[in-house]
């Protein structure tokens, strides 16, 4: 990954865009091959979206979109939007994920992911310090008619980095 840096409390990697976070992504061999397209991060990293394209590689037996492809497009995205608003000085992970199916999706399916600023100086403060986190976020899957096809849930793990000390360190 690139060298990365940080200014005013959000993470700066160099060369690391979110329009060529989202190529990168979509090029990835696991979401190229399961049909999951990155459209946009947003430039200001709160918000992301995600299409699954439903067709013969993609759908399931009954030729509709396979839960665990749903499950993957929605994966990585509120992690990866709290970790870029928070910046270095913190560990964030995607912890659990839940996932209710509401009906069979096909065609072109979409989840939008957003974490206000609010959300993320919020989740900052609460893990200063180095105390544990675990935030919940969700979202819906629709169809291109703008049904809902799912609604997933994603926890987040957050915790300030323990900083190292020059009376530490030695």
């Amino acid at each position: 990954m690139c060298a990365a840096s940080v200014s005013s409390g959000t993470l700066s990697v160099m060369q690391i865009t979110p329009r060529r976070l989202a190529i990168g992504m979509s090029l990835w061999a696991p979401n190229l091959f399961s049909g999951i397209r990155i459209r946009r991060f947003s430039d200001d990293w709160t918000r992301a979206t995600v299409e699954l394209h439903v067709n013969r590689i993609t759908r399931n037996y009954v030729k509709t979109a396979f839960g665990g492809s749903m499950s993957a497009m929605t994966d990585p995205y509120f992690f990866m939007l709290v970790m870029h608003q928070l910046g270095r000085d913190y560990v964030v992970w995607d912890t659990r994920g839940e996932i209710e199916f509401v009906k069979p999706g096909s065609g072109v399916l979409t989840a939008q992911f957003h974490v206000p600023p609010e959300k993320a100086a919020e989740l900052r403060e609460r893990a200063r310090g180095g105390a544990k986190v675990l935030e919940w976020f969700e979202t819906e899957i629709t169809d291109a008619a703008g049904d809902v096809v799912a609604r997933v849930r994603r926890e987040v793990y957050v915790r300030e980095k323990k900083r190292v000390t020059s009376s530490t360190a030695g």
